[in-house]
């Protein structure tokens, strides 16, 4: 069943469907990740339904979105959110596979690539019920090192990479970034609440950057109460600030 929701009042509209991978907290977590301003031309590698294009958009108007996303009806969905949005002119989505970035897009042609990449490697992690959400969950259609190759060929030197990821595999995602001429700069853990492990990481890394991680303090979703954070609400356009 499709359904149609606004990140904020009177903000954006995004479509999803039941049958496909449901907007997730790690979606939003990336979209306020991004250090963004105006101008800045942003691929997101595996764009789903295009929300992490809202997202950023939502944040800072003045940007020029295009997905690349290899599923038919996700990217059915996506163009018909940006058309709804009136956004035609500022995010475009592709259906196209991102191990084949070279023949669709130009070397350097972005200054910031996003990803929400499916988190766990072939035959491990919950099995999915259907081929969309296993392309979501697990690596069968595309791995780490391939989104990774694809940030690094797309973005222009000193361009920025922001992914969410999950902290058991920090060792995989530092090594596959590097290997591809990224260098992490800036780490962030997700905490569900105060003296939890954490449940995610996002992570910016630089096309040519200098050796040198910046760990910021966690990002808590619920202090000791339960209650969500300031920041948690902020993630969620339910606050100002």
């Amino acid at each position: 069943m499709e359904h149609w929701d606004t990140l904020c009042p009177d903000g954006l509209r995004f479509c999803w469907d039941e049958s496909a991978h449901k907007p997730g907290t790690d979606a939003f977590l990336l979209g306020a990740f991004p250090r963004l301003r105006p101008g800045l031309r942003v691929c997101d590698l595996g764009s789903g339904t295009g929300l992490l294009g809202l997202l950023l958009l939502q944040r800072q108007r003045d940007l020029c979105v295009t997905g690349v996303e290899l599923q038919g009806p996700a990217v059915a969905l996506a163009v018909r959110a940006a058309a709804a949005n009136g956004l035609q002119d500022r995010i475009a989505t592709l259906r196209a596979d991102l191990r084949d970035i070279r023949s669709l897009l130009s070397a350097g042609s972005f200054d910031l690539c996003v990803s929400n990449p499916p988190y766990f490697s072939g035959g491990s992690g919950k099995a999915a019920p259907d081929a969309a959400r296993r392309t979501a969950r697990s690596e069968t259609d595309c791995t780490l090192s391939d989104v990774c190759r694809a940030a690094a060929y797309l973005l222009r030197w000193g361009g920025d990479f922001c992914i969410v990821y999950r902290p058991e595999r920090l060792c995989d995602l530092v090594c596959a970034l590097r290997e591809n001429g990224l260098e992490p700069k800036r780490l962030r853990m997700v905490e569900a609440r105060p003296g939890a492990a954490p449940s995610l990481l996002l992570v910016e890394a630089r096309r040519g950057g200098k050796p040198g991680l910046m760990t910021e303090p966690p990002l808590r979703l619920t202090d000791a109460s339960g209650a969500p954070t300031a920041e948690y609400d902020a993630v969620y356009f339910r606050t100002s600030n």
